[in-house]
């Protein structure tokens, strides 16, 4: 990798990480794009965590109020404050982890092709849009989570681990089809992202493990931090926009490139 490369790799996982549009589905395009070699296990554990820094440095004082919540709700036995909402995001991650250990081999395998990217982004764009739809339809959405939420969130969320999915994007989906409402879905798919990424990170950390790789430290300093910074301003312009722009800029940028892609 040269310096080029690893500031447009990093910049692009940093900014798609968080939108609805797929950050696989961007990394593996922009290297067929232009014909670069695979980046190495080592590079995506390191722009991993830096979109990790980005979301916690963000929620950290919700975070700590989650903390503390979950754990006074074990020492109680009942719910405390924010707990619901901490034991929320642990379980929603529960699908894609299994998913990940069952189905991780096979998906790499059959599923990291433009031709799926395709599908997947027109599909899971046209659906996030009709979802959206439907949330403006509720006068009243919901500001609280409930249990049939948290299962059908996970459950969807385990979808992005195919290329083109998105993961924020289909959790946001989701919370819109249950009619929870868009500041609830969008916090809750970035909190979810904090396990989901460490899982990531841990699954890519074992198989560099495996396999060692040469490292230019320099290099990965840099595409850690343009990962960090990128993915920050990436959180907080996405919320503060979403009340004026809402999800179809998104919705119409992922059929845009699915037909680009298609033709």
């Amino acid at each position: 990798m040269d310096i080029l490369q690893t500031i447009i790799l990093a910049f692009i996982q940093g900014i798609s990480e968080f939108l609805p549009i797929s950050s696989s589905a961007h990394l593996i395009l922009a290297s067929k794009a232009v014909d670069w070699n695979d980046q190495g296990l080592t590079f995506d554990v390191v722009v991993h965590l830096g979109t990790l820094s980005a979301v916690v440095y963000y929620y950290q004082s919700k975070l700590r109020v989650l903390l503390v919540d979950c754990y006074t709700s074990i020492i109680q036995r009942q719910t405390v404050g924010e707990s619901k909402l901490a034991w929320a995001v642990l379980l929603a991650t529960v699908p894609v982890g299994l998913a990940g250990l069952l189905f991780k081999d096979f998906i790499t395998l059959n599923f990291r092709s433009v031709e799926i990217i395709i599908y997947t982004t027109l599909l899971f764009g046209i659906l996030l849009g009709l979802a959206s739809w439907l949330n403006t339809k509720n006068l009243k959405p919901r500001m609280a989570i409930n249990w049939f939420d948290v299962f059908f969130i996970g459950v969807m969320q385990a979808l992005a681990l195919i290329p083109g999915v998105s993961r924020s994007g289909i959790v946001i989906t989701a919370g819109f089809l249950v009619g929870l409402s868009k500041q609830l879905s969008i916090q809750f798919a970035f909190l979810l992202s904090i396990p989901v990424i460490l899982l990531a990170s841990l699954s890519i950390l074992i198989d560099l493990y495996s396999q060692p790789q040469a490292v230019d430290v320099g290099l990965l300093l840099l595409g850690f931090f343009t990962a960090t910074l990128s993915a920050y301003f990436t959180i907080v312009l996405f919320i503060r926009l979403l009340s004026v722009i809402g999800m179809m800029p998104f919705v119409i940028y992922r059929l845009f490139l699915g037909l680009l892609l298609l033709i």
